[in-house]
């Protein structure tokens, strides 16, 4: 009921503008978001390598309603992989896109739009010497999503896909994209789903996700495990025995012990939306969120 209530919030111009106006901590804005611009991106990609880590870097953004702030999204990601090829942090550092911030949704052509902005991206990042992972938002651009990822694979084959182990149809989904070369982020999913086509309680949603992550473990392709769940982290380096990722701690002690982690790192002016689906994810976000703000008094 909490989860579901924090995601009505996400879609309420009176809450935004609500939360956007509250002295929120410098805790709260570190724990969820790096940063506003492509400089505070690379710094925590610098800090990120430091400890043994890889990111990837996600510039905050979604919805968008016309071609130029989609062109505008496009430059932006341009401009973080030359500073991150310039800084010498692409061997550690991917970049992940959302369609619908590039176009998906425009009422002409958003399709067209959003594979010709995702393959600048793509270019850029190959230039740089990085990759591009395409996210997964609500499942009625799954579709959409998956083939606009078949598209930019012939072009540029190292283009990772998201999928969302709540959704009834992602069993069937790894089994199409366990194959050799694809690369592939599992994550639990974070958007609000009727029960036609997610998976309602956080049991099922756990079951799910590790149906999915043997299936493709069990693959030739190169799965990556997105999750702070320390239960399924515990899993994953169970079917794995070297790919996880987790919480800050977590993190640490992962890449200590000699396994890959690579941290999701959001960045930019349009944090709303993502702040309110990492509240509705976990109780103790929510909980430290409410700590951090009262604590300022």
């Amino acid at each position: 009921m909490l989860r579901q209530a924090i995601l009505k919030t996400a879609a309420s111009h009176r809450a935004r503008r609500t939360i956007e106006a509250t002295p929120l901590t410098r805790s709260v804005v570190d724990r969820f978001v790096a940063g506003e611009d492509v400089p505070a991106a690379v710094r925590a990609s610098d800090r990120l390598r430091t400890a043994g880590c890889s990111a990837t870097l996600d510039y905050l953004g979604e919805d968008t309603t016309d071609r130029a702030h989609a062109a505008h999204v496009t430059d932006q990601y341009v401009l973080l992989l030359d500073a991150l090829g310039a800084a010498g942090l692409t061997d550690r550092a991917e970049v992940s896109i959302k369609l619908s911030a590039l176009g998906q949704a425009l009422p002409v052509d958003g399709g067209a739009v959003a594979l010709e902005n995702a393959a600048r991206i793509c270019a850029a990042a190959q230039r740089a010497g990085s990759t591009v992972t395409v996210d997964m938002e609500d499942h009625t651009t799954t579709d959409s999503t998956l083939g606009i990822v078949s598209a930019l694979r012939r072009d540029f084959p190292q283009t990772g896909a998201v999928l969302q182990a709540y959704l009834h149809r992602t069993e069937g989904d790894c089994r199409d994209l366990a194959t050799a070369g694809s690369r592939v982020r599992l994550c639990k999913g974070a958007y609000r789903e009727p029960a036609s086509v997610a998976y309602q309680s956080r049991a099922e949603v756990t079951q799910a996700y590790l149906r999915c992550a043997e299936i493709l473990m069990a693959g030739p392709g190169y799965p990556m495990l997105a999750t702070h769940d320390p239960a399924l982290v515990e899993a994953g380096t169970r079917l794995a025995a070297g790919r996880a990722g987790g919480a800050p701690g977590e993190q640490r002690r992962l890449a200590d012990e000699g396994h890959q982690v690579r941290v999701y790192v959001p960045f930019g002016e349009e944090w709303y939306g993502y702040l309110m689906r990492r509240l509705a994810e976990r109780p103790a976000n929510l909980l430290f969120f409410l700590r951090a703000l009262t604590s300022r008094n």
